[in-house]
């Protein structure tokens, strides 16, 4: 099958908080969809269904889930929402199993994770913006805790225009809205994309340092400049690569944020808390090699960076 329809086989790959949201939403709304996840959440799902606690409704939806990385073979669609750090040898393990039409959509936080897929296989791979807060709050059971939507697009300036491509984009678009997840294409996906990068720059570490939710970390006022101070930094590397973000425009992202995600935790912290490596080479450390690279200096960024991967070293022990 070599073109999106509403018949297809859609496999969520890593589906932890992110993953279960968006394809337990497909699922409830009739799609076609396969989990896979954790022994212990897929047994939970495969005995009574994902449970959603979701804002605006709450029930057990009836979805597929497997451990096996064999049902990729099915898919003409993955959702890809594996951490950062796992991605390559994630896409490595399944190219035995993954046709050559198959669909890659990355739900990933990070800016580069296309190009270190697109690095292992020739597969089409788009880029998804996520806007959704949620946490996992047992064996099988979601928490939705604000938004819920998707922007994806072209990463490759070179195919923007390209026919084929943007009728795939509208095409994957348009599945997921029928699908209860509302996803618009983007005309700049690198700048949406470094925009939310940005918010995980900011906003991901000091959660993870205090273990503080966003509503709860911006209460304090020396936060509040840490926060303008990482923002800046992201900044300055974003327009060094060409992408068209201003300091105006992220300091209203980042204000944006504690007001629409008061309660999240965000994912760094949720890692932290179960002793899990985090994805903070992929944010924080991502800016601070970039610096160094450019010669533009990211102390702010570096501190967090540090104070992280010094927390991850004590849960280890």
């Amino acid at each position: 099958m070599s073109s999106l329809t509403e018949s297809q086989n859609i496999v969520v790959l890593g589906a932890g908080a992110v993953g279960c949201y968006f394809g337990g939403m497909l699922a409830r709304a009739g799609q076609k969809v396969t989990l896979v996840a954790r022994p212990d959440h897929v047994d939970a799902i495969n005995q009574q269904g994902l449970y959603m606690d979701c804002q605006s409704f709450q029930e057990y939806v009836a979805v597929s889930a497997s451990a096996e990385l064999s049902v990729i073979a099915q898919a003409d669609l993955i959702l890809l929402c594996v951490k950062s750090p796992d991605t390559t040898k994630t896409i490595e393990a399944i190219r035995p199993f993954l046709q050559k039409h198959t669909t890659i959509l990355s739900l990933q936080n990070g800016v580069d994770n296309c190009e270190r897929i697109r690095a292992v296989v020739t597969n089409p791979v788009f880029p998804a913006v996520v806007y959704v807060a949620t946490i996992m709050a047992g064996p099988g059971r979601l928490k939705h805790l604000g938004r819920g939507e998707l922007a994806i697009g072209q990463w490759e300036p070179s195919k923007q225009s390209d026919s084929a491509v943007v009728d795939k984009l509208a095409a994957l678009a348009s599945l997921l809205s029928a699908g209860g997840v509302p996803c618009k294409v983007s005309s700049d996906i690198r700048k949406d994309q470094w925009s939310k990068f940005l918010v995980n720059c900011s906003y991901n570490a000091i959660s993870a340092i205090g273990q503080l939710t966003y509503g709860t970390m911006v209460q304090t006022e020396a936060v509040r400049v840490l926060i303008n101070q990482l923002g800046a930094e992201v900044v300055s590397i974003a327009q060094h690569q060409g992408i068209a973000l201003t300091l105006q425009e992220a300091q209203e992202v980042n204000d944006m944020i504690p007001k629409t995600m008061p309660g999240q935790l965000s994912s760094t912290a949720q890692d932290l808390a179960r002793h899990k490596p985090s994805e903070i080479e992929f944010l924080n450390g991502l800016i601070v090699r970039k610096g160094q690279e450019y010669g533009i200096a990211t102390p702010a960024n570096q501190s967090v960076y540090a104070l992280v991967k010094m927390l991850e070293q004590v849960s280890k022990q």
